[in-house]
């Protein structure tokens, strides 16, 4: 089955450490790219502007430009060549990296279809993080309380759905507005409500910031945020929630029970 998060456009808006994720220089793009044509990568394709989105793989990196693989489906192809960009996605060595191909137009490579474009001129690289990060089941919704203060001045609460959490922190998912999300914001007085631990307060700054953009055009908030001054039993309660989880999902996959 495909992951849903592959049909998911990815924006960073801002981050502390752009440097962590953007790659600008051309060799740098170019060995990423190679790397995704020599493991032989499927690359989820989404054809701007437009909600459709088609599997494809860079099959040649030379130079200054790029050469991806056509579509089976000629409808699809009429579309790429209509397109202003392709914003494409895929994995290298377990980290997600994104880019935008800028108006593709036909080729035929070695006897094959294919789209030819730019060298892009930056790479999205989400590299593996700090800290051990657990995606949180489907099935236990985790949420998260957060104060903050809305466009009239006063005071409010948003419930943000937690997506992933570590000891070092957790991945928050809320609207694209109502909310003044900007790095180094943070946010006292939150609340995390952990299934079978209960609500525990924690204290959040946002380290990075991306818009999540699905195949139904639907756009929400990304944060990522880091504890700050997070107690020992809190921490505790938190480890001890994420050891539950995996122990448990690995006993479904066993299929040993518990």
């Amino acid at each position: 089955m495909q992951n849903q998060n592959e049909q998911t456009r990815v924006e960073l808006l801002q981050s502390d450490d752009y440097a962590k994720y953007l790659l600008h220089g051309q060799r740098e793009i170019q060995q990423v790219l190679q790397g995704l044509v020599e493991s032989r990568t499927l690359v989820s394709a989404h054809i701007a502007p437009g909600q459709q989105s088609f599997l494809t793989a860079i099959i040649q990196v030379e130079g200054d430009h790029v050469v991806i693989d056509a579509s089976a489906d000629e409808l699809i192809n009429q579309k790429v060549g209509n397109a202003e960009k392709l914003v494409c996605s895929g994995h290298l060595d377990k980290i997600r990296v994104q880019f935008a191909l800028e108006s593709p137009s036909a080729c035929v490579l070695d006897g094959h279809p294919g789209f030819r474009a730019a060298l892009p001129t930056e790479v999205l690289r989400l590299q593996r993080r700090e800290f051990y990060r657990l995606q949180t089941p489907v099935t236990h919704t985790i949420n998260c309380l957060i104060p903050v203060i809305q466009a009239d001045g006063k005071r409010g609460t948003v419930e943000a759905r937690v997506v992933d959490i570590s000891a070092g922190g957790v991945a928050v998912v809320v609207p694209p507005e109502g909310m003044q999300f900007s790095t180094n914001t943070e946010f006292a007085d939150c609340q995390l409500t952990l299934p079978g631990v209960g609500s525990i307060p924690v204290r959040l700054r946002v380290r990075n910031l991306f818009r999540l953009t699905n195949r139904n055009g639907i756009e929400m908030l990304r944060a990522g945020c880091e504890f700050i001054d997070l107690p020992g039993s809190a921490d505790n309660a938190i480890q001890r929630y994420i050891f539950k989880v995996e122990r448990d999902r690995s006993a479904r996959e066993r299929g040993t029970g518990l």
